[in-house]
């Protein structure tokens, strides 16, 4: 099965590097890979011309595929995110170290362990959602 992947990757990559498809940027990574046609004019097998839009229509597909392209998040969107990733990261880890101090008392209180634990795997859940928001 990888085999037909990688092989299926490699003319997908060809046909971007000829101009016949165009490989659009996933907005979040766990999304399947998105292709786009560059070209709705064809030749087939026995030489005539398949036109499947008019220039009109190819026109727009081609704005519509440039504006999902150069799409750009706010420089003020990025650094809410960014401030957003360091308080869950910082959250995260005092709940840890929360967890490492409760551990090294005499009397160890089973519910301070809990709580920490719960408070570090949401955060982790939001930090996973906030870093999958950043584009690179």
């Amino acid at each position: 099965m990888s085999n037909l992947s990688a092989k299926l990757k490699q003319y997908l990559k060809k046909m971007e590097k000829s101009g016949v498809i165009k490989i659009l940027p996933k907005t979040k990574p766990w999304e399947l890979q998105r292709y786009a046609l560059l070209s709705l004019k064809f030749i087939d097998a026995d030489k005539n011309q398949v036109i499947l839009a008019t220039n009109e229509q190819i026109q727009q597909a081609r704005e519509k595929i440039k504006s999902i392209v150069n799409q750009t998040v706010s420089k003020s969107h990025i650094s809410g995110i960014k401030l957003k990733v360091y308080v869950l990261a910082l959250l995260i880890i005092v709940s840890y170290v929360t967890i490492v101090w409760n551990l090294l008392q005499p009397i160890i209180n089973p519910s301070i362990p809990i709580i920490a634990f719960l408070l570090a795997a949401i955060c982790s859940i939001v930090l996973g959602k906030a870093l999958s928001e950043i584009k690179p």
